[in-house]
């Protein structure tokens, strides 16, 4: 008898300036078996991210196209711009028994759930609310306008925490990370999830 496992969906997500970002880029430097799902976006590049590893950066017109034909398992519009997750990247690698990781808006993650869900999905906080409001001014990216904006949007966001397995408060990157990795072991340890086939039956 021998034993075939699906890869495991993870899904991340959290309000803007909980870290969610930093802590999957810690996860997935470590943990070499887990791929990471690259969202397209039709906004414009923050400075330092790169076309292909951060985001693939598309236009609004492109974007449509994938909608359209059926090319991303969710989409959301988040702050006047889209982002999307290819369904053929992720769909092929869980089949082939890797694990995904999906750092996406809570829009977006609640789309997943409904379509698969056997993932793990996975809510980042901040200590404070106070410490929120300072990563996100720390930033430098965005105007006054736009970080009262998102301080609001947060506040209405973290109401979502409940929607999801678990939760991690992001106080310390590398402590979160291992959390992280530890939710991921943990699931990968259920009893429902293994697929058992009797061999030359």
């Amino acid at each position: 008898m021998t034993m075939k496992e699906k890869g495991l969906l993870v899904v991340v997500s959290g309000p803007s300036g909980a870290g969610k970002g930093t802590i999957c880029s810690r996860l997935l430097d470590t943990q070499k078996d887990i791929v990471a799902s690259v969202s397209v976006t039709t906004r414009a590049p923050r400075e330092g991210e790169i076309d292909g590893r951060n985001y693939f950066f598309i236009s609004r017109e492109e974007f449509i196209e994938m909608v359209e034909g059926d090319g991303l398992i969710e989409y959301a519009e988040v702050y006047g711009k889209y982002y999307g997750t290819p369904k053929k990247y992720v769909e092929e690698n869980l089949v082939r028994g890797r694990d995904v990781l999906l750092e996406i808006d809570i829009q977006g993650a609640l789309q997943v759930k409904e379509k698969y869900k056997e993932g793990v999905f996975v809510f980042i906080l901040p200590p404070s609310m106070q410490e929120l409001k300072n990563r996100i001014t720390g930033r430098g990216t965005e105007t006054e306008r736009e970080i009262l904006r998102r301080f609001e949007a947060a506040y209405r966001e973290i109401n979502y925490v409940s929607r999801y397995n678990y939760f991690i408060i992001n106080d310390e990157i590398d402590r979160a990370a291992y959390k992280l990795q530890a939710i991921i072991d943990a699931e990968k340890c259920r009893v429902d999830r293994f697929k058992m086939k009797l061999i030359g039956q």
